[in-house]
């Protein structure tokens, strides 16, 4: 799969907030999914994560911090922060972990 649509893939996701891997490089994996406005519930992590915006907005809370993430920019989750995305986050998200 050398070509990947990202947003015409998270189209035809089942369910918004699913996301589904669609590869790896080296130790981080790349994986696509669909927001739909509604808010998701606070997470942490063990590893990294990077939230890139293909499409849309991400509306984050990070230590109680709203942070706007906009089409073309990558928000950093380190390991171990807290994070929530807060509603009217919409469009396309591709998370890369490691």
């Amino acid at each position: 799969m050398p070509l990947l649509d990202f947003a015409a893939i998270a189209g035809q996701l089942p369910d918004s907030w699913k996301s589904t891997c669609l590869g790896q490089v080296g130790p981080a994996r790349i994986k696509v999914l669909r927001m739909d406005a509604q808010a998701y519930e606070e997470e942490t992590h063990d590893y990294n994560e990077g939230l890139l915006v293909i499409s849309g907005r991400l509306r984050l809370s990070i230590a109680g911090q709203e942070v706007n993430v906009g089409t073309g920019q990558m928000y950093w989750v380190p390991a171990k922060t807290s994070h929530a995305v807060l509603e009217g986050s919409h469009g396309t998200l591709v998370i890369i972990d490691t």
